[in-house]
């Protein structure tokens, strides 16, 4: 059912092409017989390309695990406590990102900063496509702006890493030793009322060949949060065994470099007035707005971007 669906999906767009083409062609009948102006007849064109251009951009999305959610995980990295709040504000954005285009977004774990904002995070985002749509954010994050934590109101550089995972379903069946784990427990951070801090509900898991690490306390249940690490981790080898199959995600991988100055992905420059993207050279002058969330102008530029480097190595 699942792969009808997706199948549905594609052909509705098929469809909508061709709808939003043939009307252009009736346009153009009714331009040549005198009957409307050259003006609705351009912005029929433009309509059209727009449509074709969408439709174009989403086709990027076409390997098996760009159906799932996903998870995104964010980590500070040099900067100190302005490093710690830049991941706060990025967590923010990738939530508003997330609830602003349907997207069920949920908090799996934090881990507070001494003074202000987060050292990490991981926040799951379930939906179609949610992992084809942000994967091209794993990288380093660079902000730089006049910082409130510096006595001096100097500008200051900081850096966070984001990586980002798909979320497997029932659909991806990943075996798992249960004399390869091992569990420890611990007490949750954040918000959560008096159960926070009083009972051992987050768990750790540590996979041993591997040594991939999981942390979740999203849940008030040790049971629960055993279940989500669970998934989480399976989520991690399953990346592990795409990226041994796939050549391009190598290329993403090796962008994953130090968390500090050279290795950015994405410069966000506040008293500059700019957020741009180094690898497909998109830019937009009002960081309010993609700190806002407003961050699909970056996603169809980097996809479109990979795809010609893709091409091009064909």
């Amino acid at each position: 059912m699942k792969e009808i669906k997706a199948h549905k999906h594609w052909i509705s767009h098929f469809q909508s092409i061709q709808t939003v083409i043939d009307d252009l062609g009736v346009l153009l009948e009714f331009f040549d017989a005198g009957e409307t102006t050259e003006e609705e007849l351009d912005a029929a064109y433009e309509k059209a390309v727009a449509f074709v251009d969408d439709v174009e951009f989403r086709s990027t999305l076409n390997e098996p695990e760009d159906e799932l959610s996903c998870i995104l995980e964010i980590n500070a990295g040099a900067g100190g406590t302005e490093s710690c709040d830049w991941s706060d504000m990025l967590l923010r954005m990738y939530i508003m990102w997330g609830e602003k285009n349907g997207y069920k977004v949920s908090e799996l774990n934090r881990v507070n900063g001494d003074v202000a904002g987060i050292k990490s995070a991981e926040i799951e985002i379930s939906g179609e496509y949610a992992y084809g749509m942000l994967k091209g954010e794993n990288g380093v994050h660079r902000l730089v702006r006049v910082s409130p934590f510096n006595s001096q109101g100097k500008r200051m550089t900081s850096f966070s890493s984001v990586f980002v995972h798909p979320l497997i379903d029932d659909s991806i069946k990943i075996e798992i030793k249960t004399d390869d784990l091992e569990w420890d427990t611990f007490r949750s951070q954040g918000a959560g009322g008096q159960h926070v801090n009083k009972t051992e509900s987050a768990v750790r898991v540590r996979h041993l060949p591997s040594g991939i690490v999981v942390e979740c306390q999203q849940e008030r249940s040790q049971h629960q949060n055993r279940d989500k690490a669970l998934q989480m981790l399976k989520s991690r080898l399953y990346e592990k065994e795409i990226e041994k199959r796939n050549a391009a995600r190598d290329k993403v991988e090796s962008g994953k470099m130090k968390n500090e100055w050279g290795s950015q992905i994405r410069s966000y420059v506040l008293d500059d007035r700019r957020v741009k993207d180094h690898r497909s050279q998109h830019t937009v002058y009002n960081p309010d707005l993609v700190l806002n969330g407003d961050l699909n102008g970056f996603i169809k530029a980097f996809l479109m971007w990979n795809k010609r480097g893709d091409a091009e190595q064909n």
